[in-house]
């Protein structure tokens, strides 16, 4: 018997639409990017991409717990001695909601050009609206 591998062009992609609405930020994160890798798929190859695209809408609402939204910190450096630049969680939801989800999904994905690809399928949207209606995304259910 031999062993059967995906090949890229072979795989087909759904579209998955994700409410982010009080809805744990990590526990979210995890589900989000075994989709993108395409873990729950019987057909999942480590070395190809076999994943799917996610849709999350309401960004700008995910709930995290304990003393988070005060504590946690998300540092960018400018590239200049003492350039290093830090915001709180709550700081960062206020600005740019869609980064937190972003960042926290990248870091639960390996980290090789493969990875870069599957980010790429991930669209995120800090309201209720996107303009991915053409796909006919399926509601993806996430336990909290």
């Amino acid at each position: 018997m031999k062993t059967w591998s995906a090949k890229p062009g072979e795989v087909t992609r759904n579209w998955y639409l994700v409410d982010a609405d009080g809805q744990t930020l990590g526990r979210l994160a995890t589900r989000i990017a075994d989709t993108l890798r395409g873990k729950d798929k019987p057909e999942y190859t480590p070395h190809v991409d076999t994943g799917d695209f996610v849709v999350v809408v309401n960004a700008e609402r995910v709930a995290v717990t304990g003393k988070k939204l005060d504590q946690k910190r998300y540092y960018r450096h400018s590239g200049y001695p003492g350039g290093l630049r830090s915001r709180t969680l709550r700081e960062q939801l206020d600005r740019r909601p869609t980064e937190v989800l972003r960042k926290a999904v990248k870091g639960m994905l390996p980290r090789n050009k493969l990875s870069r690809a599957q980010l790429t399928k991930l669209k995120i949207y800090a309201g209720p609206e996107h303009p991915h209606e053409a796909q006919a995304p399926q509601t993806m259910t996430i336990e909290r």
